[in-house]
C-alpha cells in the first residue's frame, strides 16, 4: 500500500509538529487510537463527556491539529469534542489494505461511533470533510442530530456540465504551488485559500510550519467521491447549515449559491473569508456553529 509520506524523517518532523500544535490548544485532550474495518482512526478528544457530541471533519490534505486550531476553545466549552484524523490525509490515522479497496463512509463513521459508544451527535466539516458527514446522514440520519457544512457544495448527481467544469476548477487551485511545496508556494497558496496566515509574520510560525510540512512530507491524496439524487440530498436540509466565505475560490460561486437558494437549503455566505473559512473568521464561526447546533441564541 501507497505510504502517506515521502520520506520516515518528513513524516516524524510533521508528528512532532502536530504534537505542538496540539499543546497550542491550551485545552485539556485526550488522543485515541481505534481500530475500525478500514484501519487506525487517531482521534483528539475535549470537553465535558456530559456535554452534546459534536463529531469533527477537516478537510483533504489536512489533520484535526491544524484544522481546528482556532475553534477549538470555544466548541469545548459547549460540546463533548471528537476530531477525526481522516484515513489516507496527513494525520495520524493508519488505513489499511481494506481502505485503498473499498473505503465506504458510513461504515467507518459507525466503526468510531460504536466504540466511543455514542448513539447520536451533532457532526461539522470543512471542505471533504463535508461529504464525510453527508454521506453518513444519508444512511444513518436517525443518529445525526444537526449538521455544520463548510467551504463545500452537496454531492449532488446528475447535474449539468457546469458543475463539472467547477469541480475542476476547484482541483486547479491548488496548483501549480503543490508540485513545488516550499515557503514561497506556501505562502501563495494559503493567499489562494484565503487563510490569515498568509498575512501574518510566518517566522516561528508553529501553524505555518505545519501547513509547509503537509505539503513537503505527505503524499496528495486522491480522494474517491459517490454522488447522491438530489432527493436523498434534501431530506436533512432542515438540520444542516451550509456556510460559505465569499472570497472561497473553490465553494463560493452564483450557481452554486443559487442551488441552495433554489432548494431552500439553510446557508450563510461570511465576509472576508475565503476555502480556510473556520480559521479566517474563527469568531463568527464559533458562533454560528454554536447557535445553529444548540439553538443558543
Amino acid at each position: 500500500m501507497k505510504s502517506r509520506f515521502k520520506t520516515l524523517e518528513g513524516k516524524q518532523a510533521l508528528y512532532d509538529s502536530y504534537d505542538q500544535l496540539l499543546h497550542l490548544w491550551d485545552v485539556p485532550y485526550e488522543e485515541r487510537d481505534i481500530e475500525t474495518r478500514y484501519g487506525q482512526t487517531h482521534l483528539i478528544i475535549t470537553g465535558d463527556e456530559h456535554n452534546p457530541p459534536l463529531v469533527l471533519f477537516h478537510g483533504t490534505g489536512d489533520n484535526s491539529a491544524i484544522m481546528w486550531i482556532y475553534n477549538i476553545q470555544a466548541l469545548s466549552k459547549k460540546f463533548y469534542v471528537i476530531a477525526v484524523d481522516t484515513l489516507g490525509g496527513a494525520g495520524k490515522s493508519e488505513p489499511n489494505e481494506h481502505y485503498s479497496k473499498d473505503f465506504v463512509p458510513h461504515l467507518w463513521i459507525d466503526d468510531i461511533l460504536n466504540t466511543l459508544a455514542i448513539h447520536k451527535t451533532h457532526m461539522a466539516g470543512v471542505s471533504y470533510g463535508v461529504y464525510l458527514t453527508l454521506s453518513y446522514e444519508i444512511y444513518n440520519p436517525d443518529r445525526v442530530e444537526k449538521i455544520i457544512c463548510m467551504a463545500s457544495f452537496l454531492p449532488v448527481k446528475g447535474l449539468s456540465i457546469k458543475y463539472t467544469l467547477l469541480g475542476m476548477r476547484s482541483i486547479l487551485t491548488f496548483f501549480p504551488e503543490v508540485l513545488r511545496p516550499n515557503e514561497k508556494n506556501a505562502l501563495k497558496l494559503l493567499r489562494k485559500l484565503g487563510s490569515p496566515l498568509s498575512e501574518e509574520n510566518t517566522e516561528n510560525n508553529e501553524t505555518f510550519k505545519h501547513f509547509l510540512y503537509i505539503l513537503k512530507y505527505s503524499q496528495p491524496e486522491r480522494r474517491k467521491f459517490t454522488t447522491y439524487e438530489l432527493s436523498a440530498l434534501s431530506t436533512f436540509k432542515e438540520k444542516a447549515l451550509f456556510l460559505i466565505g465569499n472570497s472561497d475560490p473553490i465553494a463560493y460561486h452564483s450557481s452554486y449559491i443559487q442551488f441552495f437558494q433554489d432548494y431552500e437549503f439553510h446557508y450563510k455566505i461570511i465576509k472576508r473569508a475565503g476555502h480556510s473559512i473556520n480559521q479566517d473568521q474563527p469568531e463568527i464561526i464559533n458562533h454560528e456553529m454554536i447557535n445553529f447546533l444548540l439553538n443558543d441564541g
